[in-house]
C-alpha cells in the first residue's frame, strides 16, 4: 500500500507540476467532502482530514460537542473519550475528535475522484495564473497548435495556451503547425477556464525587448531606448541614448557589419528599423528622426507643439516616406507635431508672412532686398528655370531669418508681465509653492509629463493653469483625459495656510473701578505664531486670544477669486520676538490680586513639557 501510494502520489506531482502540498492540500480536502457526504454531517460542523503521504492512511477529526448520553454520534461524543483529547473538557463543550468511519478509505476512493480531480484543476489554474502574471511584457515561445482567420492558438509551459489575435500578427507572417514562435505576453486575464494569455508580435514592445536579448548594453543598462515607434512588418525607428562617455549607443545596437540589428530583423519578418540617438535638443532630435532625409531646418513652436521641417527639393519624397511613413513614425517618436514643407514652399510662406503679419513689417522693409532677390528665384522656378544651388541656400537661409524673428516676435507675445504674474500669484496660497504635486493625487503617467515639463511644485500648476492652461494642454502626453484629471484634482485638493494669532497687549496697573471702562480702549497687538488654524488652543491662552474663524482651508476657485485684502495679514516677526520665540510661546493673563486690590498680568511661559508656568509681569 505504502509503494502503490507513494508511487502514484509521485506521478501525479510529475504530471501536474504542482507543489506537494498542494496535492495533498486537495486529497485532504476531499476527503472532508467524501466524509461529509458518507455520513451526511452537516457543513456547519468543523471536519478536518490528516493524510500521511508515505502510507496514505486517512484520519478524520470532527468536532463534537461533550455529553453524558450520546445520541447522535456524528455530533456527540462521551465525557471519557473527549477527556483523552482534552482532560479539562466538562460537560457541554465542544472538543474535536477522531471520528474516522471504518472502511472509509475505500469508500472515499470512489467518491473524491471527482473532488480531487477538480481542486487539481483548480490549482493548476492558480500556478498558471500566477506564472503568467509574472511573464506579462516579456517574451515567451511557444509551438503553434492551431491556426483560423481571426487568431492563431500557441502551446506554452505549465500546459497552458495562448491567443495571438489577427490584429497582433506582423502583416505578411505565414505560420504553419507546429512551428516555434516568440511573442511577448500583452496581456494575462482570469477565465472560467484558466488564465487567457493574450500574445503579440505587434507591440512596440515586443521590439524592445529583441533588442535588450540581442545588445547586451541595453540588457545592463548602459545604452537606454529612449522611444520607439513601429509600423509592424513595414519601418520602425528607435532612440537610444547612453550616459557613458565613449560609448556609440548607435553603434551597439548596430553590431559589427550589422550582426545584431540583422538577427532583430530577421525576426520581425524583415523590417526595416532605423536607430538613431536621443538628443535633449528637440531640433536637434526632429532632424535625426526624419532621417534618412536631410535636413535644412527645424522651426518649433512650443505652443501648439508643432515642428516646421525645411528640407531640399530632392530630399521632401524621402522625408515625407511612402504614404506618410516616415514623418508619421518621425512624429510619434518625438511626440511633435511635424509639418515637412520643400525649401521653395517655405520661401513662398515665408514672403507672405512679410508681407501680410503686422508684427513683421519691420523685419519686411529691413528684409527689402533680399525679399525681391527671393521673389526672383521663385518665379524663375515657376517658369520651370534651373535654380543653382547658391540659390537653393540663399532661400534656406530666407526662410531660416525669417522663421526665428517669426518665433521671435511669438515668444515675446506670449511672454507673461510682472504685472500679471503678481496679480495670478495673488489668489493662489504660498504654502502651495512649498507642497510637490503629489498633493494633487494625479496618475503616475501624468505626473511624470509634468515633473518633466518643470512643473515642481503645486504652486507652480495652479499659476500655469490660470495664466496659460493651453500650454499645459500642449505638452506631449497630455490629452483631454489628462487635462481633465489635472482640472479634477486641482479643485478638489484644499491647502492650508499659516494665520495670524493675536494676544492681548499687557495693560498697566489699572484700579477695578476703571478697567471696564478702559476695557474697550485695549488694543491687540498681533504676533505672529507657527500654529495653523487646527492647533489646539489652551484654556489660559483662549482667555486672552479671541476665537478667530478658519480660513485656512481655501479651495481651487477660491483661490483664482480670492481678493488680496481677503487674504489674512501675516506680520513679519522681528529678530527680538523670533529670538523669544526659540525660548517658547508666551501668554498674559490678568487677574485681580485681592491682598494688593488691583488688577495683575500675569506671563505665562510654555514649557518643554507642555506645562505653564506663571510670572508676574
Amino acid at each position: 500500500m505504502k509503494n502503490e501510494f507513494s508511487l502514484a502520489f509521485n506521478e501525479v506531482l510529475e504530471e501536474k507540476q504542482l507543489p506537494k502540498e498542494v496535492i495533498l492540500q486537495a486529497i485532504e480536502s476531499a476527503m472532508v467532502s467524501a466524509y461529509r457526504r458518507t455520513v451526511n454531517a452537516s457543513s456547519a460542523q468543523e471536519v478536518n482530514a490528516k493524510i500521511d503521504p508515505e502510507t496514505g492512511h486517512v484520519v478524520i477529526y470532527a468536532e463534537k460537542e461533550v455529553v453524558d448520553d450520546v445520541q447522535d454520534d456524528r455530533t456527540e461524543v462521551q465525557l471519557d473519550a473527549a477527556h483523552k483529547v482534552n482532560p479539562l473538557a466538562q460537560l457541554g463543550d465542544m472538543v474535536i475528535v477522531e471520528t474516522t468511519p471504518r472502511d472509509f478509505g475505500r469508500v472515499a476512493a470512489q467518491t473524491a475522484r471527482q473532488v480531487i480531480q477538480q481542486r487539481i484543476r483548480e490549482a493548476e489554474r492558480g500556478m498558471q495564473m500566477q506564472y503568467f502574471e509574472r511573464q506579462e511584457g516579456e517574451i515567451i515561445s511557444g509551438v503553434i497548435q492551431a491556426i483560423n482567420s481571426q487568431s492563431v492558438t500557441v502551446g506554452l509551459d505549465m500546459k497552458a495556451e495562448g491567443v495571438m489575435p489577427a490584429n497582433q500578427k506582423i502583416p505578411g507572417e505565414r505560420f504553419r503547425m507546429h512551428d516555434r514562435i516568440r511573442a511577448i505576453v500583452m496581456e494575462v486575464k482570469d477565465g472560467s477556464r484558466g488564465p487567457q494569455i493574450i500574445l503579440s508580435r505587434a507591440h512596440r514592445n515586443f521590439l524592445r525587448r529583441l533588442m535588450e536579448n540581442e545588445v547586451p548594453e541595453i540588457y545592463h543598462g548602459i545604452v537606454e531606448i529612449r522611444a520607439i515607434s513601429r509600423e509592424p512588418g513595414q519601418r520602425a525607428k528607435v532612440a537610444v541614448s547612453t550616459a557613458q562617455q565613449g560609448i556609440d549607443p548607435v553603434g551597439a545596437c548596430v553590431g559589427v557589419k550589422g550582426v545584431r540589428i540583422q538577427a532583430i530583423v530577421k525576426e520581425l519578418h524583415d523590417e526595416k528599423i532605423d536607430i538613431i540617438e536621443w538628443s535633449a535638443d528637440p531640433v536637434i532630435y526632429i532632424q535625426k528622426a526624419i532621417s534618412p532625409a536631410r535636413v535644412s531646418g527645424v522651426y518649433l513652436n512650443e505652443a501648439e507643439n508643432t515642428a516646421t521641417v525645411v528640407v531640399m527639393e530632392d530630399q521632401i519624397s524621402l522625408a515625407i516616406g511612402r504614404d506618410g511613413q516616415n514623418a508619421r513614425l518621425a512624429a510619434k517618436l518625438t511626440n511633435w507635431r511635424i509639418d515637412i514643407k520643400s525649401v521653395l514652399e517655405a520661401a513662398g510662406d515665408a514672403i507672405n508672412k512679410l508681407q501680410t503679419a503686422p508684427d513683421m513689417a519691420e523685419m519686411a522693409q529691413a528684409e527689402a532686398e533680399a525679399l525681391q532677390h527671393v521673389d526672383g528665384i521663385l518665379a524663375r522656378k515657376a517658369e520651370g528655370r534651373p535654380i543653382t544651388p547658391e540659390e537653393y541656400s540663399a532661400l534656406a537661409e530666407f526662410v531660416k531669418r525669417v522663421e526665428n524673428h517669426a518665433l521671435d516676435v511669438q515668444r515675446e507675445a506670449e511672454k507673461i508681465s510682472p504685472e500679471q504674474l503678481a496679480e495670478a500669484r495673488q489668489g493662489i496660497a504660498d504654502i502651495a509653492f512649498e507642497q510637490s504635486l503629489d498633493v494633487f493625487g494625479l496618475p503616475e503617467h501624468v505626473y511624470n509629463i509634468l515633473t518633466g515639463a518643470e512643473y515642481r511644485t503645486a504652486g507652480d500648476l495652479l499659476l500655469a493653469m490660470k495664466l496659460t492652461p493651453d500650454r499645459v494642454l500642449g505638452l506631449p502626453g497630455v490629452g483631454p483625459k489628462a487635462m481633465l484629471a489635472i482640472q479634477k484634482a486641482v479643485a478638489e485638493t484644499v491647502f492650508t495656510v499659516p494665520v495670524t494669532e493675536e494676544i492681548a497687549e499687557p495693560m498697566a496697573e489699572t484700579p477695578i473701578e476703571t478697567l471696564e471702562t478702559q476695557t474697550a480702549e485695549v488694543t491687540p497687538v498681533t504676533q505672529t505664531t507657527e500654529a495653523e488654524t487646527e492647533l489646539p488652543v489652551t484654556d489660559s491662552a483662549s482667555a486672552a486670544v479671541p476665537a478667530q474663524e478658519d480660513e485656512s482651508a481655501v479651495s481651487f476657485e477660491e483661490m483664482f477669486n480670492l481678493r488680496p485684502d481677503a487674504v489674512p495679514p501675516v506680520e513679519e516677526e522681528s529678530e527680538e520676538s523670533k529670538k523669544k520665540g526659540k525660548k517658547g510661546k508666551k501668554s498674559v493673563e490678568y487677574q485681580f490680586d485681592e491682598a494688593r486690590g488691583e488688577v495683575v498680568g500675569r506671563k505665562k511661559h510654555k514649557r518643554g513639557d507642555g506645562t505653564w508656568e506663571a510670572d508676574e509681569a
